[in-house]
């Protein structure tokens, strides 16, 4: 393992994302953070250096600034959140693979991004054909390894309480005692072991070209790491 690595991450001030930046900030390994985004973030940590622009480009890029070859993508919408499917085509799709263009642009090697569990793009869903597109897309950049995590629920995620979500997320924390096997997968994870297996699958040796990691392979993952 190298001595240290700089990263960027795009989607810092969502869930999984807030939580890695944190992360990112707090690990030894990490020298400096450049975190993409739309608007200031709380963040006043020294390793963090905020990029700011409404369409998370970068415009001016300084060749002198230390290279990231760690990346990170946490972005992501609902349909109701962006009112339409074409609009969350632009942000699920477009956006996610614009943002990993640019990181590869400034040097990224190794990249892992937030996607779904169910992704295809052969799905009857349009947020998991979204998801499968994009995984289809990064594939095709020509990084040296790129690791797609594809979380269930989400523990601790805040809901809209008229949303049939609340009674799926009740429904999981009522069976999850006895979801053993593939159902694993299906169990709820807290962000910030999703954040953490981002971090941890980039950082380790692995010669594969691409990996994806459902919520029992993230456990599995950071119960490999800490021991």
């Amino acid at each position: 393992m190298q001595h240290s690595y700089n990263a960027i991450i795009a989607g810092s001030s969502g869930l999984v994302g807030s939580k890695l930046l944190s992360l990112l900030e707090e690990t030894s390994h990490i020298d400096t953070v450049y975190a993409l985004c739309r608007a200031p973030l709380e963040s006043t940590h020294h390793k963090t250096h905020q990029i700011m622009d409404g369409a998370l480009r970068i415009t001016d890029w300084d060749d002198t600034h230390p290279t990231p070859t760690l990346g990170f993508i946490c972005l992501g919408t609902t349909l109701k959140k962006a009112g339409s499917k074409a609009a969350l085509e632009k942000i699920d799709l477009d956006l996610v693979c614009d943002v990993a263009q640019t990181m590869k642009m400034v040097g990224v090697k190794r990249i892992a991004i937030v996607s779904s569990l169910g992704a295809s793009p052969r799905s009857l869903s349009h947020y998991l054909k979204c998801k499968g597109k994009v995984e289809q897309r990064i594939n095709q950049m020509g990084f040296e390894h790129v690791v797609f995590v594809r979380p269930g629920p989400l523990a601790g995620r805040e809901i809209d309480t008229r949303s049939d979500e609340v009674l799926v997320q009740k429904l999981f924390t009522l069976i999850s005692p006895i979801m053993i096997g593939s159902l694993r997968a299906f169990t709820p994870i807290p962000a910030e072991l999703v954040a953490k297996a981002m971090l941890y699958s980039v950082l380790q040796p692995n010669n594969a070209k691409s990996v994806a990691y459902n919520s029992a392979n993230m456990r599995d993952l950071l119960s490999e790491y800490a021991n």
